[in-house]
């Protein structure tokens, strides 16, 4: 029985894109190209007021994120509201802009958790793909606030072409920061990161290379340090379960309000979301035609609909159907039963083979 029949479970988590704002420049930014200016972005009380009405919904989770979320003065505040309410939360960030005054702040506001994104273990090709001169130190030295304030640290490492072979030095790096999760994670490629694909791109090869460092550093630090490990889906053969399945887990908030099952659904052209200025958040989960569009099996074409993993992978993802195929219903090209998995697959070895281009850095001149 689908989802749409007998309603919606709770998702667990909800992800607050405080806003597109940020110092940093990273070139596989998961923001939409079109980034939203501050002027649209949402005031403090209704933020304080979604994240009332995710408790109401059952929400267990909530990240905050952007862009770079410290760049709202209200963050504390938000922090503080989360708490009393009884959701665990997240922040992540590139770290750059809190210093050991502000850190306080958020952990006496009841912050459980810090999610903090490198770019390389070197400072200098870190600090160039970020865009941001100096970025890398700041990191280390929040790193190690937040170790000694006693909060729990995951390290985010998007790798790619342009940092994999520094992959063993990176686990090292996490390792030394006291972090107790490290998220390997292969650059995946919507929004800036498509518009940058042909740089970022790994072979074949350089993938398969740093799947054995993982596995091997994973079984070496068991009981030390959580490895989640995800992979291009250009060189995959099983798609993956996006988001935990389209409006099954997970519910997104743009900076102006915007409420979507996934960072990236803004991509689909025929889907309109709706807006936490105007409905209900519980309202849109529950009936909105975006969340519904996908949600369940029931819209899936062949060979999804008879697949016996499709309550495994959801179908995959939808916006990389569009992106590849230009149809988000299709079925994910990642699928080794889709028609056009081996045309991905070609696509990735050639344009991975080829020299790689110069970045077209996230800015919001770069998008306009």
């Amino acid at each position: 029985m689908s989802a749409a029949s007998t309603g919606p479970a709770a998702p667990l988590a909800i992800l607050f894109e405080l806003s597109h704002r940020c110092p940093l420049q990273c070139p596989y930014c998961s923001n939409p190209l079109a980034l939203e200016r501050a002027a649209a972005e949402l005031d403090t009380a209704a933020w304080m007021r979604v994240l009332e009405e995710a408790s109401e919904l059952g929400v267990l989770q909530v990240h905050f994120s952007g862009g770079e979320p410290t760049v709202r003065k209200d963050l504390e505040d938000l922090v503080a509201q989360a708490a009393r309410l009884g959701l665990y939360s997240n922040l992540i960030t590139s770290g750059v802009l809190i210093d050991r005054a502000r850190l306080d702040r958020l952990a006496q506001a009841g912050l459980d958790h810090l999610q903090l994104s490198i770019q390389d273990s070197d400072a200098a090709n870190a600090d160039r793909i970020g865009g941001y001169k100096g970025g890398h130190a700041r990191k280390m030295a929040l790193a190690a606030w937040v170790h000694e304030a006693g909060m729990a640290l995951t390290v985010n490492a998007p790798v790619h072409r342009q940092n994999l072979e520094h992959l063993e030095d990176i686990i090292e790096l996490a390792l030394s920061l006291g972090a107790g999760r490290l998220e390997v994670a292969h650059v995946q490629y919507y929004g800036w990161g498509l518009k940058n694909r042909a740089a970022l791109l790994p072979t074949r090869a350089q993938l398969e290379r740093a799947t054995v460092i993982v596995e091997a550093a994973r079984a070496r630090l068991k009981g030390t340090m959580v490895f989640d490990y995800v992979v291009p889906d250009y060189y995959a053969r099983r798609p993956k379960a996006c988001m935990g399945g389209w409006a099954r887990q997970f519910i997104n908030v743009t900076p102006s309000g915007k409420v979507m099952p996934c960072h990236a659904a803004e991509t689909i052209p025929d889907l309109s979301f709706d807006n936490v200025k105007d409905r209900p958040l519980g309202d849109i989960w529950r009936h909105s035609q975006a969340f519904a569009r996908f949600r369940g099996t029931a819209w899936m074409p062949e060979p999804c609909q008879s697949c016996d993993q499709r309550e495994v992978d959801w179908g995959g993802c939808r916006c990389q159907a569009l992106a590849i195929l230009g149809d988000a219903a299709a079925t994910d090209p990642a699928c080794a039963k889709s028609p056009h998995h081996e045309a991905l697959i070609a696509l990735a070895e050639a344009e991975s083979q080829a020299p790689a281009p110069p970045f077209t850095y996230r800015r919001f001149a770069a998008a306009e």
